[in-house]
């Protein structure tokens, strides 16, 4: 290659990305097609850690693995009863339309794979560009085992970019021949989503120690009800002379045959206010249910399908038993019927790991984001309207240690509206790093994430939160509060060393709020009601959401002051003045990461490829 002028020439660099890349993916696809090589053998589960059922049968599973180096995801689908084919692939919310995926089709004599993307009408098209990349397809007598690769981002416009948090994976099953890609008819098949963290975290796992305890917190072998969407609690009381233990480590426990069916678990201590709580186990929306329960609020541990094992830092456990903690703890499962199987009997739950021998530190769970207020609301008709909570400098210089805390792990939270949620550290105004972010956040998915990296937060420095919402859908407007129609804007993030810091978040301050009700009377026709027995949600309600109105509604919860909840565990605000506290300037902010494009290895003919699967058909 010539050079021209005095412009230095890329190509060493080019060529030592190029060579490093084509290594790892020689020596990542030489281990698969180990594994593919086995024939008869399923294959080895070291190879694919992470694993979840795609569809309530169980007819497809799901194991895939993560190479940082590449920057790619090795996928692995169990197809149990191949018919003629399937797809699978990502969109932003799980739908069919705009979506990238990945098609195996069968003519019914030969059988073909290919990148393919669909369009807003849902109609299939092959990609241009082809990134799924197939490595092999292996018959076993558990079904087909289809094994391919895709990287994190390929700058195509038609692919999905895989990113930290929420991916939204779309599945469908071919019961018919097709004679090519676009006679493929989307709205007829066997179709669904499964949510996942496809990202996990390339973590160190710290060993268990010798002596650990073990406890399982399950449901007493229920019946599931036959009925789509059910949320059952279970209290389960410890023993009288329980000491403090820590728990360093969780994982689950599902009944063998309802994989697909347990979509979510927690695990709450309830108040030690109570001396007794009434033993339950029923529906957590039940009108029998103990009043008591709804006091059951600290969550221990945390389960969402796909999660893996949760491990605390060698350094710190959760401490629970002891003085001044509650003997009952709540179960609360979420179980997801979509085909409404009667008859299932469960007994699932979760396993704690605990130890008498504490650990260097007590770990803490924090509160970041908004107050649950109705000052806080969002207009009907919106696609991406921003709320921020904040966790000032004044809050963490009055709370935390010289030293600080490190925070290992979080949970992100919204209620139905919720689309986007994300925490950033900022520092004498420097956003610092990213804490916890979720691009394509679903309120049906949460789970209790470990960080890549520990993260430092210092006395005087700042946590904001913001959340986006969605309310295309709705006419009225949606306040903040505890009901599933309100919403919510939450980090819990889990931390050491635990000091008396629980909540740090914010509402805007309602003298503003009141004076924007006053501005909106004197510049609309339509009057809203100041009178003083009528509550904030009634007077949101009331408000015409013309573009003048939304607009001023942001500016508002933009420049106006806050009221500052530095609360300690008691509920009670560390001594201070907390209301009217100005917002936090924040004078540089992060730069958007760009997605990273692998070299290609040139264009490439947008036709399927033809695979061999003998006589592997309708199974």
């Amino acid at each position: 290659m010539q050079t021209h002028g005095s412009m230095p020439c890329p190509c060493s660099s080019f060529r030592l990305r190029e060579l490093a890349s084509m290594y790892f993916t020689m020596v990542a696809v030489f281990l698969v097609i180990l594994v593919v090589a086995m024939q008869g053998m399923a294959p080895n589960d070291t190879h694919f850690p992470y694993k979840v059922p795609l569809d309530p049968q169980g007819l497809l599973e799901l194991s895939w693995n993560v190479s940082y180096p590449e920057q790619a995801v090795y996928f692995q689908i169990l197809i149990r009863k191949f018919r003629f084919g399937l797809l699978f692939g990502m969109s932003d919310r799980g739908e069919f339309e705009n979506a990238d995926l990945a098609v195996l089709w069968t003519d019914g004599h030969s059988s073909y794979f290919g990148d393919a993307w669909s369009d807003a009408q849902g109609q299939l098209h092959m990609d241009s560009q082809q990134d799924y990349q197939l490595l092999g397809a292996q018959k076993t007598p558990e079904g087909l085992y289809l094994l391919f690769r895709r990287a994190f981002s390929t700058c195509d416009p038609k692919d999905y970019l895989i990113e930290d948090g929420t991916v939204h994976l779309i599945y469908g099953i071919l019961e018919n021949p097709v004679h090519s890609l676009r006679a493929i008819n989307i709205s007829t098949m066997y179709r669904g989503l499964q949510r996942v963290q496809l990202l996990k975290p390339d973590i160190t796992i710290p060993g268990l120690p010798r002596d650990v305890k073990t406890m399982e917190i399950t449901t007493p072998s229920i019946v599931i009800p036959s009925q789509e969407t059910t949320y059952w609690c279970y209290i389960r009381e410890l023993p009288g002379n329980f000491t403090k233990h820590h728990i360093i480590m969780y994982e689950p426990v599902i009944t063998a045959g309802n994989e697909a069916l347990v979509h979510h678990m927690e695990i709450f201590q309830c108040t030690a206010e109570f001396d007794s709580i009434p033993h339950y186990s029923g529906q957590c929306d039940s009108k029998m249910k103990p009043e008591q329960l709804n006091y059951c609020r600290h969550v221990l541990a945390a389960w969402a399908m796909g999660a893996q094992p949760f491990y605390y830092p060698k350094e710190a456990g959760l401490a629970f038993g002891g003085p001044g903690s509650s003997r009952y703890l709540r179960l609360e499962i979420h179980y997801h019927n979509p085909l409404i199987f009667k008859g299932r009997h469960d007994s699932s739950g979760i396993r704690l790991y605990y130890t008498d021998k504490l650990r260097s530190h007590d770990a803490g769970i924090m509160e970041l984001g908004l107050v649950y207020s109705p000052v806080m609301a969002v207009p009907p008709g919106e696609t991406a309207f921003i709320l921020t909570g904040y966790c000032t400098d004044k809050c963490t210089q009055k709370a935390l240690p010289a030293d600080g805390i490190r925070i290992f792990a979080s949970q992100l939270h919204t209620h139905l509206a919720g689309r986007k949620v994300v925490t950033v550290l900022s520092r004498d105004g420097r956003e610092l790093q990213v804490v916890n972010a979720d691009g394509h956040y679903s309120p049906h998915f949460q789970e209790i994430r470990m960080l890549k990296e520990l993260v430092t937060v210092l006395p005087g420095d700042e946590l904001i939160t913001s959340c986006t919402y969605n309310t295309e859908n709705r006419s009225n407007a949606t306040v903040g509060g505890f009901g599933i129609m309100e919403e919510m804007c939450v980090n819990y993030v889990h931390y050491y060393p635990q000091t008396q810091l629980e909540l740090c978040k914010s509402t805007t301050d309602p003298g503003y709020v009141h004076r924007y009700f006053n501005t909106v009377n004197r510049f609309n026709d339509e009057e809203v009601c100041m009178c003083p027995q009528v509550s904030v949600p009634q007077q949101f309600s009331s408000i015409p959401w013309n573009t003048f109105n939304r607009q001023m509604l942001k500016s508002v919860y933009n420049f106006a002051p806050i009221s500052m909840h530095c609360n300690k565990s008691s509920a009670v605000r560390f001594p201070g003045q907390w209301e009217k506290q100005p917002l936090p300037v924040i004078t540089k902010t992060l730069r958007e990461p760009k997605p990273h494009c692998p070299p290609t290895p040139g264009p490439r003919p947008a036709v399927p490829m033809p695979i061999n699967l003998g006589d592997f058909r309708r199974g």
